[in-house]
């Protein structure tokens, strides 16, 4: 019986699962977490992540996995120098110290110009826009990079001593195609005309092409043989939930965590010159078109806070008693600069207040204000894509598919059911495991993906049946102009 293993390896945390390589069966599971960042600046010692992963490992309590793969959180950079040593803690995806050279590398090329070049219009959280950072406020580290890498690469680097990366992940950088499938180093030399570029980047690697063999060096500490233990090439977080989900072209993947994510796969690469939609690829060889919103349950909490509510349950409670519309109530969740990415002075708004106001409007308008935005995140998609001949399921994970409001307002503003993973399946980590078996088996993701039972979402949230257009309409109203 083989076992594989995957590695989330997010911002706030590492989660490591061992599953069975033919139908997805549980053997173990581990969780450490990583140390808080506070943005605008968000940074991270990648030493921590190593740590955070052996302890995982071993709370995970199997040492006979024979694939282990890495899915890292998106955009990071991480720079090395001559000797493989890391210059400085690694910049994560959520810092927004880059926002003014996120601009300006837009006005150089120009938002067209970049949707052609990379898939997606560069904003603070991407790769490239940190290297313009570290050039212009630290250029004595920018001067000694010899390698750049994003966190999950430095992590499967740690577990094989290979520099290597993947489509999925590599797609979030802003500066590798994936229409034409390769790095863009024309698009680097905006930001530095003299280095060798090419030279600095790892190489990537195919949906189910090994990293390498475990190394020595990372065997001893995870208490593995190193001799039968093979690396996967990773993804990124968002590529390997979408393996976890197991998602289906046309269908639709909506995390409702901190920040907030809507994607689907497609058939074609995608090109969105507004910004809006980042036209990832996927982990399987297909694409992955992405809208990011940066306030999800971040939210909703605040509003808790605000109403009064004990837990998220009387939260929720409180939210589901009110009417659809809330009475009128209209929630802008532009909590912490989410108008735009260049905007970090944005803030949320309550509009339609009167005098007979209760905490039940507040709470529901604040669930339905962050769903609405998902929506309009939905129809760009859609529209990005060219709009699915048939619209396929609509999936919802991440701590928003513990709440039962934001499961039903979802269902009912999106008008279609919402399907949920079981309660105890961390996509990201099952996403890590089925390419770990994919490589393993040497078969495509995605066959493991739909064999894998824990991969089916199967507990739906049908909708009320009201007409959500007014509601829609009321929220397009408030966030026009």
């Amino acid at each position: 019986m083989a076992r594989v293993g995957g590695i989330d390896s997010s911002t706030s945390s590492t989660k490591v699962e061992v599953r069975d390589s033919d139908d997805g069966r549980l053997w173990g599971a581990g969780r450490r977490l990583h140390p808080a960042t506070t943005p605008p600046r968000s940074e991270q010692d990648p030493q921590a992540w190593w740590g955070a992963l052996v302890q995982a490992w071993h709370d995970a309590g199997r040492y006979d996995a024979e694939v282990i793969s890495v899915a890292g959180q998106q955009h990071g950079l991480v720079v090395l120098d001559e000797e493989a040593n890391v210059l400085r803690p690694a910049k994560l995806w959520n810092d927004t110290e880059s926002a003014p050279d996120a601009a300006a590398l837009v006005e150089t090329l120009g938002a067209g110009g970049w949707a052609q070049g990379c898939g997606s219009v560069p904003v603070p959280a991407f790769t490239i826009t940190k290297l313009a950072w570290l050039k212009r406020v630290e250029p004595d580290t920018f001067a000694r990079i010899r390698h750049v890498l994003l966190p999950h690469d430095w992590l499967t680097w740690r577990l094989t001593g290979r520099l290597v990366t993947d489509r999925g992940d590599a797609s979030g950088t802003g500066y590798w195609s994936p229409r034409e499938g390769r790095w863009r180093t024309d698009l680097l030399r905006i930001v530095d005309d003299r280095a060798d570029w090419q030279e600095r980047l790892p190489t990537v690697l195919a949906p189910t092409e090994a990293a390498g063999p475990l190394s020595q060096d990372a065997a001893l500490p995870l208490n593995l043989d190193s001799a039968s233990v093979v690396v996967a090439p990773g993804t990124g977080d968002n590529m390997a939930a979408a393996l976890g989900a197991g998602l289906r072209p046309g269908d639709v993947l909506i995390s409702i965590g901190t920040s907030g994510t809507v994607m689907c796969v497609s058939e074609r690469p995608t090109a969105d010159p507004s910004g809006a939609v980042a036209g990832f690829a996927d982990a399987t060889g297909r694409w992955l078109p992405l809208v990011c919103t940066l306030n999800a349950t971040k939210v909703t909490d605040a509003m808790a806070r605000v109403v009064g509510a004990a837990d998220h349950d009387a939260f929720d409670a409180l939210a589901l008693s009110a009417p659809p519309g809330a009475g009128g109530v209209i929630c802008v969740p532009w909590f912490d600069g989410e108008r735009t990415p260049n905007r970090p002075d944005a803030s949320g708004t309550l509009l339609g207040l009167r005098s007979d106001a209760i905490p039940a409007q507040v709470a529901r308008a604040a669930i339905e204000g962050v769903v609405c935005g998902l929506l309009e995140g939905l129809d760009a998609l859609r529209a990005s894509v060219g709009g699915p001949t048939q619209l396929g399921r609509l999936v919802l994970v991440g701590g928003g598919a513990r709440s039962g409001a934001y499961r039903q307002i979802l269902a009912d503003l999106a008008g279609q059911p919402v399907l949920t993973l079981a309660p105890d399946v961390e996509p990201v980590a099952l996403g890590a495991c089925v390419q770990a078996a994919a490589v393993l088996h040497g078969c495509p993701p995605e066959d493991v993906a739909e064999a894998w039972a824990p991969a089916r979402p199967s507990d739906a949230t049908e909708p009320s049946g009201y007409d959500p257009a007014e509601i829609r309409a009321a929220y397009r109203a408030a966030t026009a102009g």
